[in-house]
């Protein structure tokens, strides 16, 4: 029997929608001098005077408590920001995890004293989280995990390896999902979380250079790291309800619709100069905007089950499939598109966003859960298998 709800198709309230014009104006101005190939890396960039810049207006930690510097808005105020960081390109890659999910996990499941420390400095754009969850040769079967925490007399002792860790040579904390009792065949039992502060002894990071020549992603390597009894987050042995608690806010937002969505603004630029009429240029445009239209509902209506306190895993999983499909496919139909021109007509910025886009748009299926594993989820919700 299906375990899918279905989803709502739901507005942005007006007083969340009225942000918009001050945060559009904002980041339009911050990236004024960015060329569309730099902007076009989306939320993966990274500026750490923008983000402090954001903090001090309050779009950071927005829907968190004023108590610890957030915002008390709702998640659709969230929204709002979000979209308008990818629609700019604006690099806020810096902040990103950590005001996704790394507060909102805190608050949900830290102490007090977790809550005081860590979740201030992320609201003022001053501290970065990445996600210790993926290990070597487990794909994304995030239950396999290996890298164990050891109870101490003081504390934790960690040892293990995570990969594909995002922006992990940049951030300070990490929110590490590790066994702390049984064995990877234990599956899901006695798996727990833990921040993890990235200047230990014993923590090494190993960046990972990717097709578009960057970083972006690491190895990381903990050789008994020793950790405080104040670095578990929850209940020992309830990681993996976090984790999955987690996961909905990560696969919902807009970032799993619009990462291609400044290749597309700039090839729209370009045929609209040109006067382009042709048919097939109509339908191309008029394809990737029907999907993007009707997967922006999808997401919008996921926001409004996270606003009445629901964990839409399953449609999360859902959407994050077609969304970074979508993502993918509009690198390749527009390279069709623009290769069946003269190679004079088409600008230079255009063609280099394309490269780029193109080279790092494989990443988009493997961040957040491969399309492998959200089918099989998704498969399940539907009473499949």
């Amino acid at each position: 029997m299906s375990t899918l709800a279905p989803l709502v198709i739901a507005a942005i309230p007006a007083e969340d929608e009225v942000l918009r014009t001050e945060v559009s104006a904002f980041l339009q101005a911050a990236v004024a001098d960015r060329p569309a190939w730099e902007r076009a890396k989306t939320w993966s960039g990274v500026d750490r005077d923008l983000s402090r810049q954001m903090g001090a207006r309050g779009w950071i930690g927005v829907t968190l408590p004023p108590a610890y510097g957030g915002g008390g808005r709702s998640v659709y105020a969230r929204y709002v920001i979000v979209e308008e960081c990818l629609n700019w390109g604006a690099p806020v890659g810096w902040h990103w995890i950590a005001d996704r999910q790394s507060a909102p996990m805190i608050l949900r499941f830290g102490t007090e004293a977790q809550k005081q420390f860590y979740i201030p400095p992320i609201c003022r754009g001053e501290s970065a989280f990445c996600i210790g969850m993926s290990e070597p040769n487990s794909g994304s079967d995030l239950a396999s995990v290996r890298t164990r925490a050891t109870r101490t007399d003081t504390g934790w002792l960690l040892s293990g390896q995570k990969i594909w860790t995002t922006n992990a040579d940049q951030c300070q904390h990490m929110i590490a999902l590790v066994r702390t009792s049984g064995t990877a065949e234990d599956r899901h039992r006695g798996l727990s979380q833990f921040i993890v502060d990235l200047s230990l002894p014993g923590v090494e990071v190993r960046p990972i250079q990717d097709l578009s020549g960057e970083s972006q992603s690491s190895e990381m390597f903990f050789d008994d790291v020793e950790l405080p009894d104040g670095a578990l987050i929850g209940a020992e042995g309830e990681g993996w309800a976090q984790v999955t608690a987690e996961l909905a806010f990560e696969r919902s937002g807009p970032e799993r619709i619009f990462s291609s969505i400044i290749l597309f603004d700039a090839w729209l630029d370009f045929v609209r100069a040109l006067g382009d009429q042709r048919s097939s240029t109509q339908r191309l445009a008029g394809r990737i905007f029907t999907e993007l239209a009707t997967l922006r509902a999808m997401s919008v209506a996921l926001t409004d089950q996270l606003a009445q306190g629901k964990s839409p895993v399953v449609e999360a999983a859902l959407v994050k499939d077609l969304g970074t499909t979508l993502e993918q496919n509009i690198p390749l139909w527009l390279a069709d598109d623009l290769f069946a021109r003269d190679p004079g007509s088409v600008p230079s910025s255009l063609l280099h966003t394309l490269v780029m886009l193109t080279r790092i748009a494989p990443s988009f299926s493997l961040r957040g859960g491969t399309r492998e594993i959200l089918r099989g989820m998704v498969a399940r919700g539907l009473g499949l298998r």
